[in-house]
C-alpha cells in the first residue's frame, strides 16, 4: 500500500483532499516536525456500509451501475399463496423451544 507523509499544518489545510487520497487506497502518515504521530488508513471493505463498498468497487471499475443514475435494480418479492412463509417461519421457531 503507497504511503505519503505530510505535516499536521498541511493536513489541516487540505483535509478533503487527503481523505480522498484514503479512500483511493494510499496511507497518509500525518508528522510533527517531522516525526510520525499518526495515520489515516482506508476502512478495510468489510468495515464499509453496503452502499459504500459497491460505490468503493465502482470506482475501482470491477463493476458497473445497473443503469445511469448509479443505483441498482432490486427485484420484486415473490408472492407467496395462503401464508405458507409465515407457517414455515412460526414451525421454525416452536421447533427450537
Amino acid at each position: 500500500m503507497e504511503q505519503i507523509k505530510i505535516g499536521v499544518r498541511e493536513a489541516k489545510m487540505h483535509l478533503s483532499r487527503y481523505l480522498k487520497t484514503v479512500q483511493s487506497g494510499c496511507e497518509v502518515i500525518i508528522t510533527d516536525r517531522g516525526r510520525p504521530v499518526g495515520k489515516i488508513v482506508p476502512l478495510e471493505e468489510k468495515e464499509m456500509p453496503l452502499a459504500d463498498r459497491l460505490k468503493h468497487l465502482e470506482l475501482r471499475g470491477i463493476i458497473e451501475p445497473k443503469n445511469g443514475r448509479g443505483g441498482l435494480k432490486i427485484h420484486s418479492p415473490v408472492a407467496v399463496e395462503n401464508d405458507v412463509a409465515q407457517k414455515l417461519l412460526q414451525e421454525d421457531r416452536d421447533s427450537e423451544h
